[in-house]
């Protein structure tokens, strides 16, 4: 699913336009955001793909939601 990373004043979020949601982003794997999977306010688990560290936001990209 198309997903864009953003960063704002509280931090990096997530909004997923398919779904017309917005949420923060509360946990990573990697301290670098990317190659790993994030977890947002609401729970859902999502896998990055693996991008630069340097990598300009805001971004939209293509992430899987990992079920649990």
């Amino acid at each position: 699913m198309k997903v864009m990373i953003r960063r704002s004043e509280t931090g990096l979020s997530a909004y997923v336009p398919k779904k017309d949601l917005e949420e923060p982003i509360v946990a990573m794997e990697k301290p670098d955001l990317w190659g790993g999977t994030v977890t947002l306010a609401n729970g859902w688990r999502l896998e990055l793909p693996d991008l630069s560290a340097d990598t300009k936001l805001p971004i939209t990209v293509e992430a899987r939601r990992l079920n649990d």
